[in-house]
């Protein structure tokens, strides 16, 4: 899959395709079948998949905060959407120019002048523009004039009637239901991040942990949980692991940001740099002030063997 990060000088070869247009956050069961739906249309006409998104998220752009509430940072977003078979992801910048445009400008001068497609998938609650002026029904208006085609695409709901967002699994995943948040994102919620230096003390109870900050994606509840973890070599993950894994501020230790610190099971080697991904299997308990240290690593213990128990029993 090809990224670009600007709207200027497409390629010829891309020109044409069938473009998904979203935020496209945590890349969810809704957005699948979304994107295959923009994937058969591509294929039927012979033309490229385009994903179009921007970054950073207009929510951030517009409410900026300190706490992170996205669920895929742009990297893992987009190793998400090539195995889902794009050909290119069109990540553009959100900034005040971009916020600036009218949707017929966003629609004239990127969609048809730039990118030259021929065709749109969105959602049905799709807004666009400045100012979000415009909506499905702008959109296929301005289909009509310059000569693509829209699909409203319908919305999927989990069991029941519950739509399946990104709003609804940022709320499963601070409740501490990572279960429910893989059943509507298709796949476990991962955090990804680069291993750090830590203070050791894991090491000394006999539990070394890979200590990683979050970056750019949300916070989940505090505590411990049961995880599966992939050592990354660029996009492609070189090992597997169960493990064990405390998200939070550690009250015997009082850390100041909230670390995610994992033990890997029959693990032995050096972690240090390595670029994990961590995938959130089930809450155990939440976080936990100890009388002593004795006590910590007794916990730690029932925690890693109920760990591995939760990991034997799930596919």
């Amino acid at each position: 899959m090809r990224i670009f990060r600007h709207f200027e000088e497409v390629p010829d070869d891309l020109r044409g395709a069938v473009v998904a247009i979203g935020n496209f956050d945590g890349v969810h069961r809704g957005h699948c079948a979304l994107i295959a739906e923009a994937g058969r249309q591509a294929k039927t006409r012979g033309v490229p998949l385009a994903v179009l998104s921007f970054e950073p998220h207009p929510q951030e752009f517009f409410r900026p905060s300190p706490e992170c509430f996205r669920l895929t940072p742009l990297r893992t977003k987009a190793r998400f959407l090539a195995e889902l078979g794009v050909d290119v992801l069109f990540a553009l910048t959100f900034d005040s120019e971009m916020a600036r445009r009218s949707p017929e400008d966003f629609v004239e001068n990127i969609l048809v002048k730039a990118l030259g497609i021929s065709g749109v998938v969105v959602g049905h609650d799709f807004e666009f523009g400045s100012k979000r002026a415009g909506n499905l029904n702008t959109l296929q208006v301005l289909g009509e004039k310059y000569g693509f085609t829209v699909t409203a695409f319908d919305t999927v709901t989990a069991s029941g009637d519950d739509k399946i967002s990104s709003t609804l699994i940022r709320r499963l995943l601070k409740e501490a239901k990572p279960e429910e948040a893989a059943r509507l994102l298709g796949h476990p919620w991962m955090i990804e991040a680069r291993v750090e230096h830590g203070d050791a003390r894991g090491r000394t109870m006999g539990f070394p942990t890979a200590n990683m900050h979050l970056h750019h994606c949300l916070a989940p509840a505090y505590g411990v949980y049961a995880v599966r973890v992939a050592i990354l070599e660029g996009d492609h993950a070189v090992s597997r692991h169960d493990g064990v894994a405390n998200f939070g501020i550690r009250p015997m230790y009082q850390v100041n940001v909230p670390l995610l610190e994992t033990h890997l099971f029959d693990f032995d080697g050096d972690l240090y740099g390595k670029y994990l991904s961590v995938e959130l299997i089930k809450y155990i308990r939440p976080e936990a002030k100890f009388p002593s240290l004795d006590d910590l690593i007794a916990q730690i213990r029932a925690d890693a063997a109920r760990a591995r128990a939760i990991l034997a029993e799930t596919a």
